[in-house]
Parts: C-alpha cells; sequence; structure tokens
C-alpha cells in the first residue's frame, strides 16, 4: 500500500482534500483475534461532497447527481473493516472514495454515431438465417420412409 500522507489522486490533477475528511474509527466485525474487542480498526471516511471547493464545479454536479443513492445530507461515507489494521482500513477507504468519485464524476460517455452495417456483417447473418432455415427444413419428416 501506499504512504498515508501521498494525496489520493482521483482524476488528473485533482485529489481528495486531505483537509475535507472526517474519520471516524469503531470496533470492527471483522477479523483480529483476541485483538479485536480491543482496537478501533473499522474506518469510516465522511466526505462533504455538497459543499466541497476542492472539485470543479460540473463535477461536483455530475457527482452529486450520480450518487444522490449513497449520499446522506450531501455526505458521502465509505467504510472499511476488512483488515485488522486500521492503518490498512484507512487505506482502502481512501482508495473506494477516490474510486467512487473518480467513477461519479466521469465524463458522460460519447453518443454513438450511427454508421452503415458492413457489408461481410450483413453477409454473414444471411448466410447465418439460411443455414438455420435449412436446419428447420430438415427437420420435418416428410422425405422419410
Amino acid at each position: 500500500m501506499g504512504d498515508m500522507s501521498g494525496p489520493h489522486v482521483i482524476r488528473g490533477s485533482v485529489s481528495l482534500p486531505e483537509a475535507e475528511l472526517m474519520w471516524r474509527f469503531s470496533r470492527s466485525s471483522g477479523p483480529g483475534g483476541q485483538h479485536v474487542n480491543t482496537s478501533d480498526s473499522q474506518v469510516e471516511l465522511r466526505f462533504d461532497l455538497a459543499r466541497t471547493e476542492a472539485l470543479p464545479d460540473v463535477w461536483k454536479q455530475r457527482a452529486l447527481e450520480r450518487l444522490a443513492g449513497r449520499l446522506v445530507g450531501g455526505v458521502l461515507a465509505v467504510r472499511a473493516s476488512e483488515h485488522r489494521s486500521q492503518w490498512r482500513n484507512r487505506e482502502t477507504a481512501l482508495v473506494r472514495m477516490a474510486a467512487l468519485l473518480a467513477e461519479a464524476t466521469a465524463p458522460p460517455p460519447r453518443p454513438r454515431k450511427a454508421r452503415k452495417v458492413p457489408r461481410g456483417v450483413n453477409e454473414r447473418r444471411l448466410r447465418e438465417k439460411k443455414a438455420r432455415g435449412d436446419t428447420k427444413r430438415g427437420r420435418s419428416g416428410r422425405d422419410w420412409g
């Protein structure tokens, strides 16, 4: 895993603003052995998407629309508890948050332009139709016996 100090890049030159990340630690239901009931290894990372200034406006609008179902009062929350160490859970949460935001802020895909169907494709389709018809014709047991 990377070092905690490095900024987690969302896309391009935009990264998660360290100052705007809110961390909460609690006891995890994940692995931990005898150590599990004493250590706060579950990590919850929250990021106020509605109020942030770190994202370009277009991105922010996009993210607010696409993540609408996940936001609670404009705040995006990510949990991680699969590792025993809090530090690794923090890393996991950061990576997850960055990935979520990267996906949510991505530009919409280009609309597909209609193009002419290539001749080969069409010919193949017609050949397959013909073959299928022949197969079916062969099934009616007229010429037997």
